[in-house]
């Protein structure tokens, strides 16, 4: 196998994205890497290659999976709109309708939505946390439900980084009494057949790529990012831990591929239903698409556009259609959903660069897509 090897299928028009991740394996700018995208409810690119280690002992194969960090979110986002889609959750509700404790400091009117939409004021913990504090559920959810808001909730926006999954966890666990990962996979991932976890047992550990450091960390330069993405401070080395693995980080972490991403999120293209399985309603899926709050997220240090759980297209983020969700994860994960033109394109790899809302390999990935899309 050589460096450049790529495995999967694409449709013949799309022969470019092959070429593409091709060069980015050939070049160094991925070690391991997987790229899908879906039209219509059908999977028209499904691609992976690479190695799944550093050293490069270990493919990277059809069902290795890797942590991607803050795409988790977007399943975490999509377990709640399900809940949404029943009547189970209020968006507009006050937090404290499903979690009375979370009333504390003055939290009484924060509203789910704002949990969604990463404008509570909770973007990160007061008190000192160990790494370690984020496999501890209680912990970290009952100082969130105890903590003032750092700015007036809903005014502005700023990235709930690590305590977003928590936040909306929490309430899903309320509301349902399981926690969101379970809730996920018995209702999204189980039915669908799709491979990503969040949270599991040591049954998958052989198919998990090494997530291999960036050169530079996160930017760190503003105070308020130093208290969000700072406390703790984040590791990928820890992603190869057990004890990672196994607990439940809804905001960053989950474990897929870009198969899996692509297909469960044609749930959201496809008004509802994916794997010929109806699992939302169409109102339900354009939900997220509800405008939330926009302007310079605080932590992030851009202009940014939130919907229901997704970033929505604007200055930092412009795309083709209106009606399109996204996200990424730290390092470079990425996923795109067109309701327009009812695609969907993911991209997850193993060699991460210092950003946390994709790169250089996935937008060439998606330029060659959008080739063949005109061809």
């Amino acid at each position: 196998m050589t460096a450049d090897t790529v495995q999967g299928f694409t449709q013949d028009r799309f022969a470019g994205v092959r070429d593409a991740m091709a060069a980015n394996l050939a070049s160094g700018a991925d070690l391991g890497a997987s790229f899908a995208a879906t039209i219509e409810g059908e999977t028209v690119i499904d691609l992976w290659g690479g190695w799944a280690d550093a050293a490069r002992t270990r493919p990277w194969e059809a069902d290795t999976i890797v942590n991607v960090y803050s795409t988790t979110k977007t399943m975490m986002a999509l377990t709640a709109l399900l809940l949404a889609d029943r009547g189970e959750l209020d968006f507009a509700a006050p937090v404290a309708r499903y979690w009375p404790e979370f009333a504390a400091a003055g939290k009484e009117r924060v509203t789910t939505g704002q949990l969604m939409s990463h404008s509570a004021g909770l973007s990160g913990w007061e008190q000192r946390l160990a790494p370690a504090d984020l496999y501890d559920w209680e912990k970290v959810t009952s100082l969130l439900a105890a903590q003032a808001p750092w700015w007036e909730p809903g005014s502005a926006p700023g990235y709930h980084a690590i305590t977003q999954g928590y936040l909306v966890g929490e309430v899903v666990r309320r509301i349902t009494g399981k926690t969101l990962g379970t809730v996920f996979r018995e209702e999204i991932a189980e039915p669908l057949g799709a491979d990503f976890h969040i949270g599991f047992g040591p049954e998958h550990d052989a198919r998990v790529a090494d997530l291999i450091p960036p050169e530079a960390g996160m930017d760190l330069s503003s105070e308020i990012a130093r208290k969000s993405l700072g406390n703790p401070g984040l590791d990928p080395r820890d992603t190869r831990t057990r004890e990672w693995r196994a607990a439940e980080i809804p905001a960053a972490g989950g474990h897929g591929n870009a198969r899996s991403v692509a297909e469960i999120h044609m749930l959201l293209a496809n008004g509802g239903i994916a794997k010929g399985k109806r699992l939302l309603s169409e109102a339900g899926c354009r939900k997220a698409l509800e405008l939330q709050v926009e302007g310079h997220d605080a932590v992030l240090g851009l202009p940014i556009r939130y919907g229901l759980g997704f970033g929505l297209p604007g200055a930092m983020m412009p795309l083709p259609n209106p009606n399109t969700l996204f996200w990424g994860g730290y390092g470079g994960s990425l996923i795109v959903i067109d309701m327009d033109a009812r695609t969907t394109i993911a991209y997850a790899m193993n060699k991460m660069h210092s950003g946390t809302m994709g790169d250089s390999r996935a937008f060439g990935l998606m330029m060659a897509m959008q080739q063949g899309l005109m061809a």
